[in-house]
């Protein structure tokens, strides 16, 4: 592989064969994240909650890599219904002070583990 894997000790484990984050050429790739607890178990509250997990998780492996919200370029959200659309946003945008990265959303047959979203990310560290 190309990219050198990071360390990131404030993830929850990975629940399947991936690396949580990946860096290649000053962009960081977070794997899609679900509402994981990283001192175990999971957030099985409603669209917000899991949400809120999912953000405070990402924000944490961030930190691990000497990053913030502020360097996420792009998001790409999976949710199991285009309903929660307006509950995922309204969690989401809390999280970036200035505007928000690039971003897809797209609704999916299924999440794995019954999680009602997930969100990816890339960051970019800065050039100086």
């Amino acid at each position: 592989m190309a990219g050198r894997i990071l360390e990131t000790p404030s993830a929850p484990p990975a629940i399947g064969p991936y690396s949580v984050a990946v860096e290649v050429a000053g962009l960081v790739f977070l794997s899609g994240q679900v509402a994981l607890v990283p001192e175990g178990g999971r957030e099985d509250g409603d669209v917000s909650a899991q949400t809120r997990q999912v953000m405070d998780n990402i924000g944490a492996m961030l930190d691990d890599i000497g990053l913030g919200y502020s360097d996420i370029v792009k998001t790409t959200i999976f949710m199991v219904d285009i309903g929660d659309y307006a509950a995922i946003n309204e969690v989401y945008a809390g999280y970036f002070e200035a505007g928000p990265p690039a971003r897809s959303a797209v609704e999916v047959a299924a999440l794995p583990g019954g999680f009602r979203v997930e969100i990816e990310i890339v960051a970019a560290r800065s050039d100086g």
